[in-house]
């Protein structure tokens, strides 16, 4: 009798256990949990350039970077921020950090370690001096 009560014991598990893995995995949090655990933590820090997949003005500062060879001259991390969240996250704080509103957040958004500065005719004139 207690191999019986052993057995459906074991069988309620199971199927308990199908059940959170199938509606966990089909409506996509375990596939959050999953990648939150195996995306590596990187510090970033020191200057940072956050700019978006198709903004034309962080075209513009991508240009005079390519063009004037900035980064052999000037040693800083590109963040992109519309495809990915964890970038954006970080964009974000590093506005606030400014004291900037969350609707005055925009791209191209520059990040040097103290201050913020936002907008391609500004971010190209830190290059420039940074020289």
């Amino acid at each position: 009798m207690n191999k019986n009560i052993l057995l459906v014991v074991g069988f309620i598990v199971l199927v308990v256990l199908a059940v959170f893995l199938y509606f966990g995995y089909t409506n996509g949090s375990l596939n959050k949990i999953f990648s939150y655990f195996s995306k590596p933590r990187v510090e970033i820090s020191g200057v940072i350039l956050f700019y978006g997949d198709g903004c034309s003005h962080c075209a513009n500062v991508d240009k005079f970077i390519l063009d004037n060879k900035v980064e052999d001259k000037v040693k800083f991390t590109k963040l992109e921020v519309f495809n990915n969240k964890q970038n954006a996250n970080i964009l974000v704080e590093k506005a606030n950090a400014c004291g900037l509103p969350t609707d005055k957040i925009g791209v191209p958004f520059l990040w040097d370690g103290t201050r913020c500065i936002s907008g391609d005719v500004d971010i190209i004139k830190f290059f420039e001096n940074a020289k």
